[in-house]
C-alpha cells in the first residue's frame, strides 16, 4: 500500500507514519499544495496513491481545498469510482459543517484526532486497503 501524510503537525505526522509503515510506503507532505503536487506526480509516475490522510487546517491551502483539488484532478484524467484514491481526513475538527464539506467531496472517511491504531486499522479495512487475519493485517 503506498500512503499520502499529509499534515502540518511534526507529532501528528510522525503518528500516522508509524501506524501506516507497516503496511507499505509512506510518504509525507506539510500542506496542500505539497501534497497536491505529489499526487499530481504519483499519478504521472504511475505510482499511485492507495491512501491520502488529510488534516483540515494547514497553510496555504487547507485539507478541503486539497481534497477537492484531488477529486477534481481525478475526473479530469478520467478516474472515476473505485480507481479513485482512498482519502481519510484526519483532523481536530469534529463539526458537522467540516465533516458534511468533506463527504460532499468525496472523502472516504473522517477521523477526529487522536487517531487510534485500532480505530484507523478498522477504516482501512472497511475501505478494503487491508484485511485482519487474527492478529496479522494483509495489504490488498
Amino acid at each position: 500500500m503506498r500512503t499520502l501524510i499529509v499534515e502540518d503537525d511534526f507529532v501528528c505526522r510522525r503518528l500516522l507514519q508509524s501506524m501506516l509503515k507497516p503496511y507499505g510506503e509512506v510518504d509525507i507532505a506539510v500542506n496542500g499544495v505539497e501534497a497536491l503536487e505529489a499526487f499530481k506526480l504519483a499519478l504521472e509516475e504511475q505510482k499511485c496513491y492507495n491512501l491520502i490522510c488529510i488534516d483540515i487546517l494547514m497553510p496555504e491551502m487547507n485539507g478541503q481545498e486539497l481534497l477537492k483539488n484531488i477529486r477534481e484532478y481525478e475526473e479530469m484524467m478520467g478516474i472515476y469510482g473505485m480507481d479513485n484514491v482512498k482519502i481519510i481526513m484526519t483532523t481536530s475538527i469534529g463539526d458537522f459543517g467540516n465533516i458534511k464539506s468533506a463527504f460532499v467531496e468525496q472523502c472516504d472517511a473522517y477521523m477526529v484526532k487522536p487517531i487510534e491504531r485500532k480505530k484507523l486499522d478498522e477504516k482501512l479495512v472497511e475501505l478494503g486497503l487491508i484485511t485482519v487475519d487474527g492478529n496479522d493485517a494483509n495489504v490488498h
